[in-house]
């Protein structure tokens, strides 16, 4: 079953006048990358109506209002980690858009108090090295999560150790919707409210900090203790197949 994708670029809920482009001349390196920012967005859910995937698309659909190229990764038919081999169909899609992005978006639901398994699943099968390269390092990193009971952040403190984890630059902001079924319509759009003006923040915090960092991450993330190693020996040290 493929991913629903958000269909037009209407957002009944946002001020026109107080949204900003962000001033990519202030922001990006002077000879950093000229395409639009790409971001890969995850979520956590596999219910035919996924809230946190509709948080997603809302998400998305602000990411190309700010002129980001976006991606949605589906997460049904991805095998558990260590269930099958990393050529299996769904595994190299996730590894080939995780290696396109410059940024992410994470978003779960909190059950027992945590992040879904199928979010968990998704980051397991992200390896921190691939021959010596790093898919997720440098690259940034905003973090949702949406709870069918009170205002939670469980679900966003897991993913911001995770994050920290694979090496990613995590915005400081981050949204939480509590009683999520509650803040959308029959049409699946999300209702005015302040976290819906959260997730606008979020959003463009990530794109800011993404054209600030991306075409400068090398150089952010060049260390003494892996400059002294070989691609080898740093990919024989971070191999999770061997654990």
């Amino acid at each position: 079953m493929s991913t629903p994708r958000p269909t037009g670029n209407s957002m009944p809920n946002m001020d026109p006048d107080q949204m900003r482009q962000p001033d990519r001349a202030f922001l990006q390196a002077p000879d950093g990358p000229a395409h639009p920012p790409r971001i890969l967005l995850l979520y956590g859910s596999l219910r035919s109506r996924s809230f946190s995937r509709l948080v997603a698309m809302e998400a998305e659909r602000l990411l190309q209002w700010f002129g980001c190229e976006t991606r949605m990764f589906n997460p049904e038919g991805l095998p558990l980690p260590d269930a099958a081999e990393p050529d299996h169909p769904k595994v190299s899609e996730l590894r080939e858009l995780a290696m396109w992005a410059e940024g992410m978006v994470w978003v779960s639901p909190e059950r027992h108090g945590a992040m879904t398994g199928i979010m968990k699943s998704q980051i397991d099968w992200l390896p921190l090295s691939l021959g010596g390269v790093r898919p997720t390092q440098g690259k940034t990193l905003a973090l949702m999560q949406v709870s069918g009971g009170s205002q939670s952040f469980n679900a966003l403190n897991q993913m911001r150790i995770l994050g920290r984890w694979m090496r990613m630059v995590t915005i400081p902001n981050q949204s939480s919707v509590a009683k999520a079924f509650l803040e959308f319509g029959d049409d699946d759009r999300m209702k005015p409210s302040p976290y819906y003006n959260r997730i606008v923040d979020v959003v463009e915090e990530l794109v800011k900090f993404t054209l600030m960092v991306r075409g400068r991450s090398d150089y952010l993330v060049d260390r003494y203790s892996e400059r002294v190693e070989s691609a080898a020996d740093l990919s024989k040290r971070v191999n999770q197949a061997s654990i």
